[in-house]
């Protein structure tokens, strides 16, 4: 039971809902779906990383801090939190979104999971949400700490591809979903070739995303070719 891996327990009716796509909603007359809690628990869950990024950090500033955040609440960090749980098998899909393997995209599992803390939220209040959450993002915080999310990615990528003589990055972005609920997906371009991907609630947070994991493996790839 998902309840006791979290150690809590939650009222089914906003289980349930934290689990209810938009697609399932359409096709069945479901009168909510979970976008409203997503809403809430996006908010949640920023607000508990912001604390616990300013408290462990007291020397860096805004400039710092944001990209920093960035690299541990993004969609694809918190897809994988998501997996983790094994959310997709509890999310209710319409039948579309079902063959088109919905249960395992980023930007749903995501959600669903940003729906789930919002449901916590709800139901036993900030400080147990936040004993809930810290012990969710705990090994996505250390990992993205150990790699250093807290520099600026597209700043990074800038100067290493110059050094390199690979030229400068671009990036293209892509949007889908509803106005007030947009996912945001960025390829970091060097060349003509893709080399990255990134998602995230804005553009400026999927393209750091993208611009991390490019620099990650053009540096990979540049101390490769100086060994060789």
């Amino acid at each position: 039971m998902l309840t006791q891996r979290l150690g809590i327990e939650i009222d089914p009716a906003l289980l349930e809902l934290a689990f209810t796509h938009r697609s399932f909603a359409y096709e069945t007359g479901a009168k909510e779906t979970n976008e409203r809690l997503e809403f809430l628990g996006d908010s949640v869950l920023g607000l508990i990383v912001t604390e616990e990024l300013y408290l462990r950090y007291p020397d860096l500033d805004e400039s710092r801090l944001s990209p920093l955040r960035s690299g541990i609440v993004n969609m694809r960090a918190l897809a994988d939190i998501a997996r983790e749980l094994e959310l997709g098998k509890y999310i209710r899909l319409g039948k579309g979104e079902e063959v088109t393997g919905g249960r395992d995209k980023n930007s749903l599992l995501a959600d669903a999971l940003e729906a789930l803390i919002g449901a916590i939220y709800l139901h036993s209040g900030f400080e147990k949400c936040t004993q809930v959450v810290r012990l969710l993002i705990r090994s996505t915080m250390e990992s993205a700490l150990a790699r250093g999310a807290g520099l600026d990615g597209k700043t990074a990528l800038q100067e290493l591809a110059a050094s390199l003589g690979r030229g400068v990055p671009e990036y293209i972005v892509t949007e889908e979903g509803p106005d007030h609920d947009k996912n945001f997906m960025a390829v970091a371009m060097l060349a003509g070739v893709a080399l990255s991907e990134g998602g995230g609630k804005s553009k400026r947070e999927a393209e750091q995303v993208a611009a991390r994991t490019a620099y990650e493996r053009l540096k990979a790839e540049s101390e490769v070719e100086l060994e060789g």
